[in-house]
């Protein structure tokens, strides 16, 4: 197991320095002036755009750039912005809730997701299979910005049972509405995939060999057919978490969430590359750190895998 872990964590080195020089060429690289509105209505003073090109090392090639910049990030220094802001503490405000929103969204994916899902693989066809099949297919049909708007209206304009937006730093109770915004489209695959995974798996040798040396019922659907179904799921809801993060932008623009996306979308659209670097950066540090757990996971589900 721990050669297993090693090799995984030496998997992640050229992954996480590949994504993030793509990154940094890809922001920074941008053609036009990095400068241009940063000083209202007229241009920026010379002293002013020397400063600045000293400062963030415009003047040197890309590869050297990116090399400095990673000097700084290993020492904990994340940037600044054009006006002196650090990047680090936009993102220490930000970072708390976008993750208690990711986290909402999964756990309610996992918990609606898994259940849908073995209820309707354990039963096969039927009424229950018929009304899953159909509102899941719904919400995969559905972007996600239109469940959070339509959310939104009902939940909160016609209803009154929500506030339309949360506050500035939302509790896991407020995040619940903008969660399922946010999880509905993975709950959908949750559902489906765990589904189609029991269906394949309860007709299977083993577990009509655990069934003939009389092992009851409950621990043949708890230990053996969950235990291997699930791999697949895990490897879903681990990555997705990532994603959820990543792509919470619309999510949080609809309720006013005052996370990463807010964040990463005033940063594009000022032109805020240190902000827009640094952000997705540690979303390439969360994927990491979820794809070696889930194949941590995977491998004491699988122990097979971990010897391959």
């Amino acid at each position: 197991m721990i050669r297993y872990v090693l090799r995984r964590l030496l998997q992640l080195i050229p992954v996480f320095f590949g994504t993030t020089f793509l990154i940094y060429v890809l922001v920074w690289a941008v053609p036009g002036d990095p400068f241009s509105g940063k000083c209202g209505q007229t241009a920026c003073p010379q002293a002013y755009v020397d400063l600045m090109t000293e400062k963030f090392h415009l003047n040197d090639n890309l590869i050297l750039q990116y090399l400095k910049y990673l000097g700084s990030l290993f020492t904990g220094d994340w940037g600044e912005t054009f006006n002196g802001t650090s990047v680090g503490e936009l993102i220490a405000t930000s970072y708390p809730i976008t993750l208690r929103l990711a986290l909402v969204a999964v756990l309610i994916e996992a918990v609606i997701g898994l259940t849908a899902g073995v209820l309707t693989g354990l039963r096969g066809k039927g009424f229950l299979d018929n009304l899953v099949l159909v509102s899941t297919t719904f919400l995969i049909s559905l972007p996600v910005f239109v469940t959070a708007i339509v959310l939104q209206l009902v939940l909160g304009t016609e209803l009154g049972i929500i506030d339309t937006s949360v506050s500035d730093n939302p509790g896991f109770g407020e995040l619940i509405v903008p969660g399922i915004a946010l999880g509905s489209l993975s709950m959908a695959y949750v559902a489906r995939l765990t589904r189609t995974s029991i269906a394949e798996n309860r007709h299977a040798d083993y577990i009509r060999t655990a069934i003939a040396k009389g092992q009851p019922n409950s621990r043949v659907v708890g230990v053996h057919l969950l235990r291997n179904s699930v791999i697949p799921v895990l490897t879903f809801l681990g990555t997705d978490l990532g994603a959820l993060m990543g792509g919470a932008i619309v999510t949080e623009g609809v309720f006013n969430i005052n996370g990463l996306g807010g964040l990463i979308f005033r940063g594009i659209q000022n032109r805020e590359s240190a902000t827009v670097v640094g952000v997705v950066v540690l979303l390439v540090l969360v994927y990491l750190l979820m794809s070696l757990i889930v194949d941590l996971l995977y491998a004491v589900l699988d122990p097979r895998i971990r010897y391959d």
